[in-house]
């Protein structure tokens, strides 16, 4: 089918929660590159929303995939899964958590984060119920991720939200001081906001966070399911900070472009469920979990991780130099290959049109940013391709 037909069809039965798409819909893809129905090549700094870690057409990935179609794709978490436990393992193992378990997104996993600090304490019969999360936030689209979610276009058509939810300035010592307290439950945060803009906390107001759930008995629950498995250079953000959160949580990267998600916990986190307090139909199945060990084995012993800090490196070092030669850009942010490009005056639209007119995919966030996150496998070679593409445009 052409686009002018998929169109149609989309128009005629699938939901209108998107609005008018992107005018592109794509058949395959290499690498970075994508192809489109209509035959022509893009260029992929979006990586599906920094989701395709392994770009298009891995190799091994796809080869590890089709052989578990073949032998075994689900029999639900009645049953051991060789596969999910081989992932818990290899997590725990390069992580600060104890225990881990598997859902199928980032929200699922958030709400499991949010399920764990609530059991916990009504256990215990500990009046602590309150969540303090940041504006400008994203924390998923269900309604108890949405009432975390510091942005009040997504809370508007779901109100009165579950209660309670506590939202802070990013960075805003003081403000974070003043809204914990014996109450709160969680301090839930984004070590870099990518919806907002890919904003990065500082350590000062990090640190303050891990002080004060410490302080008062509460969990410090990071938010890594777009800064995690490798995005920034490291295998998770935290690890930037010197801090071990309580809780975090994983998604869009970890399956490669299956859908998986996770919540990992340490310490006492790690024991609050009990048999029967949470569960999943179809999260951590041999599927999902088999590429969740292609992942991580990819990042860990063949290099992508050490690839993601160098070709970030290199990105971000050359997107700054356009910055210094245009007079366009306000600022470069970001770590790793999770990188806003924000502009001092309202045209990321206009620069994220001509872009795609180049066949190349970029995020844009409101009017000012644009957001690059592409797979951890790009080369230099073509991270030059953006470079020279928006130097020219400026």
């Amino acid at each position: 089918m052409n686009i002018d037909e998929i169109r149609e069809l989309d128009g005629k039965y699938y939901m209108n929660t998107f609005g008018e798409r992107i005018p592109v819909a794509f058949k395959s893809g290499s690498g970075i590159k994508l192809e489109s129905t209509e035959g022509e090549t893009y260029y992929d700094f979006f990586a599906g929303i920094a989701v395709n870690c392994l770009g298009h057409g891995h190799k091994r990935l796809t080869e590890e995939l089709c052989d578990q179609v073949k032998n075994l794709m689900h029999t639900s978490s009645v049953y051991y899964i060789e596969n999910q436990a081989h992932l818990a393992k290899i997590l725990v193992e390069n992580s600060c958590a104890d225990r881990v378990f598997f859902g199928n997104t980032g929200a699922e996993a958030n709400e499991g984060a949010i399920k764990i600090a609530k059991k916990y304490f009504y256990d215990r019969g500990i009046d602590k119920t309150e969540f303090i999360t940041l504006k400008n936030s994203f924390h998923g689209r269900t309604l108890a991720t949405v009432a975390a979610t510091g942005q009040e276009k997504y809370q508007k058509p779901y109100k009165p939200l579950m209660e309670k939810f506590i939202h802070v300035e990013a960075n805003n010592c003081e403000g974070l001081s003043g809204a914990v307290g014996e109450k709160t439950a969680g301090i839930m945060l984004e070590l870099i906001q990518g919806e907002s803009g890919v904003r990065p906390l500082s350590k000062e107001f990090v640190d303050l966070a891990a002080y004060l759930a410490k302080k008062f008995n509460a969990f410090l629950i990071i938010d890594e399911v777009q800064t995690g498995i490798g995005r920034t250079g490291k295998l998770f953000a935290y690890e930037h900070y010197g801090i071990e959160p309580d809780i975090f949580t994983l998604a869009k990267g970890l399956g490669g472009g299956i859908t998986i998600g996770a919540v990992c916990a340490r310490g006492r986190a790690a024991e609050a469920f009990k048999p029967g307090d949470h569960g999943t139909t179809f999260g951590g199945n041999p599927l999902s979990t088999r590429a969740g060990l292609v992942v991580m084995d990819e990042l860990l012993n063949n290099g992508v991780l050490k690839n993601a800090e160098e070709v970030g490196s290199y990105l971000i070092s050359g997107l700054e130099s356009i910055a210094e030669r245009s007079g366009s850009i306000a600022e470069i942010r970001g770590k790793g290959l999770m990188i806003g490009v924000e502009f001092k005056e309202d045209m990321a639209k206009e620069i994220g049109n001509k872009l795609f007119d180049k066949k190349i995919l970029v995020g844009v966030v409101g009017t000012k940013v644009l957001r690059i996150v592409p797979p951890l496998i790009i080369t230099k070679n073509e991270a030059d391709i953006l470079i020279s593409a928006l130097d020219e445009l400026l």
